[in-house]
């Protein structure tokens, strides 16, 4: 594994930055995680460092060596795409072993067995390695391509929504097994995605793009509690953040502030302040989503289960101030008052 590092890096499509000016370290040994949503950039920044793409600008250092121009092959990444990539006339163990036969390596059959066992081990498909991966499900193709990355041990692993085209319970699964895996091999990695979920459970750092600028870059606390923008508090939580009106739930407030967020977590009900209607119940098994209507502006806040609540019903609803995020008319974050 080893230390890459992004500086001003640069690829436009025509008229179009795709990937603007980004600047960024990933140690060695870190998991990483770039969000945004579709067009953010997040895919061109991984095919640069993979050398999929040239770059129009920048520099692409891996472990203290510039490899902009390098050829792929030199690089030493392995890249996890959001489709599973397998040949399908191989087997699973052949589907593994492959990257271990190319001319670059060409490891003696009982390392390349050992490998392969282990990691099939590692990923419970070890029953399946006699089987074609067509007749694989969704969610052991995900697994034998994660595991074709991972029976190497390159500079860094590059995933693409590795997870994304699995149902619910499989991303769950896959997720946790990912994260075990990562910090078992020390691995380093630099995952893309549009899951907030997938962002705040696996990343040491979250990093968060926008028109192919990375507008912010932190832990994932960090991110979820001092977001730089609207646009990134919008990136995390569900629900998402309230953006209210000034001075509809909070009286002290920056000179400067355009908008208030707050977290539906952070809504206190049944206390004093505002005067609100409850107009839609959300169960979510554990917690339920209380839409509410104040001064004619929705607000949604979040109850436990034990607290029954009717569609009708009134409340009062207030925001403790250290709650408040105050964003001025660009949508940028405001220091409190």
């Amino acid at each position: 594994m080893a230390d890459v590092s992004l500086k001003a890096v640069t690829k436009r499509f025509g008229k179009l930055a795709a990937v603007n000016e980004v600047s960024l370290e990933i140690k060695n040994g870190e998991f990483v995680v770039l969000l945004g949503p579709t067009g953010a950039g997040k895919t061109t920044t991984l095919r640069l460092i993979a050398g999929l793409e040239k770059l129009d600008g920048g520099s692409v250092m891996i472990s203290g060596h510039d490899v902009s121009s390098a050829p792929i092959a030199d690089r030493d990444v392995a890249f996890v795409f959001q489709q599973y990539s397998l040949y399908p006339h191989y087997t699973v163990y052949d589907n593994l072993a492959f990257p271990l036969r190319s001319p670059l390596r060409r490891e003696a059959e009982d390392v390349i067995r050992k490998k392969v066992n282990d990691i099939a081990k590692m990923l419970r498909i070890d029953s399946k390695l006699a089987n074609k991966s067509t007749k694989l499900s969704g969610g052991e193709m995900q697994r034998v391509a994660i595991g074709r990355a991972l029976v190497r041990s390159p500079n860094i692993f590059l995933m693409d929504e590795p997870l994304s085209s699995l149902d619910a319970k499989l991303r769950e699964e896959l997720r946790v097994e990912l994260k075990r895996i990562q910090i078992d091999r020390g691995a380093t990695i630099l995952y893309v995605t549009h899951d907030q979920i997938e962002a705040m459970t696996l990343a040491d750092k979250i990093g968060v793009l926008e028109n192919g600028r990375l507008v912010q870059l932190g832990t994932p606390k960090e991110v979820y509690t001092k977001p730089n923008s609207v646009y990134v508090a919008q990136r995390l939580g569900s629900p998402p953040m309230n953006l209210l009106p000034v001075g509809l739930l909070n009286q002290h407030f920056p000179s400067s502030t355009k908008q208030v967020g707050v977290r539906p977590e952070n809504i206190r009900l049944g206390h004093d302040g505002k005067t609100a209607r409850v107009v839609q119940l959300e169960p979510l098994g554990s917690e339920t989503v209380v839409v509410l209507e104040v001064e004619g502006q929705r607000v949604e806040a979040l109850s436990d289960i034990g607290t029954r609540w009717r569609v009708g019903q009134e409340t009062k609803v207030s925001v403790l101030p250290q709650n408040s995020l105050y964003f001025d008319e660009r949508g940028q974050r405001l220091e409190a008052a």
